[in-house]
């Protein structure tokens, strides 16, 4: 009991450090928009995104790069995944990311993560050509991500992921660091019961600078022309606090059934409220389902975003040496939005 006590006091201790940014970060209508690197917000991988990313306190293995650091620990070996996601289907706009975990040592792990936007070719427009005609560009987005993990006991979790962000166009660029930080607890019987607290993308502001931003003008009463460059403004981080905790149902020991539940504290956009559930058959199959609320996503007048709230997936899963617990994984999800026909993401699972 003292143990578990002194468990449960590291994370109401955590919490109360993190309280005062979930103050500064929580949800402001009047805000939105004003932030930049939105893509961090963007989930990537197919089996947490089918459940609407309600596994803050539930994610293991690589996907915890995203959903919360600290699930990261829990990978026993090396886990990689290759996934493809086509985000709001008919924007074209597909985002291809690789993930690789490794266990060191005991307790440690190491995570790479890499997730590059493909908008497609956009045509160059000019004052004096604004149907184009001159060529086309393509912005190149992508997100690196660094991470080390630890289980520093069979019940605490914790870790630290660094991010570099990189927006790059044909002549204007911005580069930035993030850092995300968590901690999951696991008690119960049969560990079956998780938190999680994961602060995500905390960094300095971003600027955009490049010759796109510099014009050659005359002045007046002079014949040579001069280069002047315009000042961009910086731009904010999407921080997020979020909270989340779930618990697992056995039965028959073949079947497992888990019940998440997150609440998502966002500096420029509504806070959100996600559940989800989880049915699991001996590891072979998954299928999962998940519900994002937010303040006025019911009202199509009314809602921020253009995703509607629900979500759905599936795991199909190949043994490869059930004594090692290595094994091939394919993983779906879809994420209803309004306008556009969804967002599809689909994954490749290797454990080795």
């Amino acid at each position: 009991m003292n143990k578990i006590s002194k468990y449960f006091a590291a994370i109401l201790l955590t919490g109360a450090l993190l309280m005062p940014f979930a103050q500064g970060f929580a949800g402001n209508k009047d805000r939105s928009g004003q932030a930049g690197a939105s893509e961090l917000l963007i989930n990537p991988w197919a089996r947490s995104s089918g459940w609407g990313g309600a596994n803050v306190a539930h994610v293991k293995g690589l996907e915890g790069l995203f959903g919360n650091v600290a699930g990261t620990a829990h990978t026993k070996g090396t886990e990689l995944i290759f996934s493809n996601t086509q985000w709001l289907q008919g924007s074209e706009i597909s985002i291809n990311t690789f993930g690789l975990t490794q266990k060191m040592g005991e307790s440690g792990v190491i995570g790479l993560g890499i997730m590059s936007m493909n908008f497609g070719d956009i045509p160059i427009t000019t004052e004096d050509l604004p149907e184009g005609g001159i060529g086309n560009f393509n912005p190149s987005y992508m997100n690196i991500n660094l991470s080390y993990a630890k289980a520093f006991s069979s019940s605490i979790y914790g870790g630290i992921n660094i991010k570099v962000v990189s927006e790059v166009i044909s002549d204007v660029s911005a580069q930035g660091i993030a850092i995300d930080a968590g901690i999951q607890y696991l008690t119960g019987p049969r560990e079956n019961v998780r938190f999680g607290i994961t602060l995500r993308n905390v960094g300095p502001t971003m600027k955009f600078s490049g010759d796109g931003l510099s014009i050659r003008t005359l002045l007046p009463g002079q014949e040579s022309s001069f280069t002047v460059e315009q000042r961009s403004a910086d731009f904010e981080l999407p921080t997020q606090l979020a909270l989340g905790a779930s618990y697992d149902f056995y039965i028959a020991e073949m079947h497992r059934l888990t019940l998440a539940g997150n609440f998502i504290s966002n500096s420029f956009n509504q806070d959100q409220f996600i559940g989800g559930i989880e049915y699991e058959l001996k590891s072979y199959l998954m299928l999962r389902a998940g519900y994002a609320y937010e303040d006025g996503i019911t009202k199509k007048a009314e809602r921020t975003t253009a995703f509607t709230g629900p979500s759905a997936g599936f795991t199909v899963a190949v043994p490869l040496d059930k004594e090692k617990g290595s094994s091939i994984a394919i993983d779906y999800s879809y994420r209803a939005t309004d306008p556009f026909s969804g967002t599809h993401s689909i994954g490749a699972r290797i454990n080795l």
